[in-house]
């Protein structure tokens, strides 16, 4: 979209998680920016010790995927608006399938199926490193604010 002045103010995916990666949680978290397309975005996180949930074994805790999913299902929904919207998240469901593997960063892929006037559907997954063998399956509801 562009204003009369001809600035481009079209919802920026990269520049979004580059922005939010120096505040608050993203930055703790270590967000980074991967891919996206038309409903659709991908996202990680590094491994990293302060995100070990279970010590023994060095496998990342769940509440650090948890938050990449709905980032990354967030993001889906302002990318197939093509702007940022207020929204809340009503049900985000994570079906763990495995541990990720320790020393491997989590990728999460959103993608955004529906639109209605006042809910956004999303799917995803949380992989590291092949798709094929996910570590978790999401599904989810968003609720947009501006109502």
């Amino acid at each position: 979209m562009r204003t009369s002045m001809n600035v481009d103010v079209s919802f920026d995916p990269k520049r979004f998680v580059e922005t939010l990666a120096s505040r608050a949680h993203g930055g703790l978290l270590g967000l980074r920016y991967v891919a996206h397309g038309e409903d659709w975005s991908e996202l990680a996180i590094d491994y990293a010790e302060r995100l070990i949930g279970e010590e023994a074994g060095g496998v990342l805790a769940s509440g650090p995927i948890l938050a990449l999913m709905d980032m990354a299902a967030s993001m889906s929904i302002w990318i197939k608006q093509k702007r940022f919207r207020g929204q809340a998240t009503l049900d985000l469901r994570l079906d763990y399938l495995r541990p990720a593997t320790p020393g491997k960063p989590v990728i999460g892929r959103g993608e955004c199926y529906r639109l209605t006037r006042s809910v956004a559907f999303i799917r995803g997954q949380a992989h590291d490193g092949d798709p094929a063998d996910p570590i978790a399956h999401a599904a989810g509801t968003y609720m947009f604010t501006d109502l």
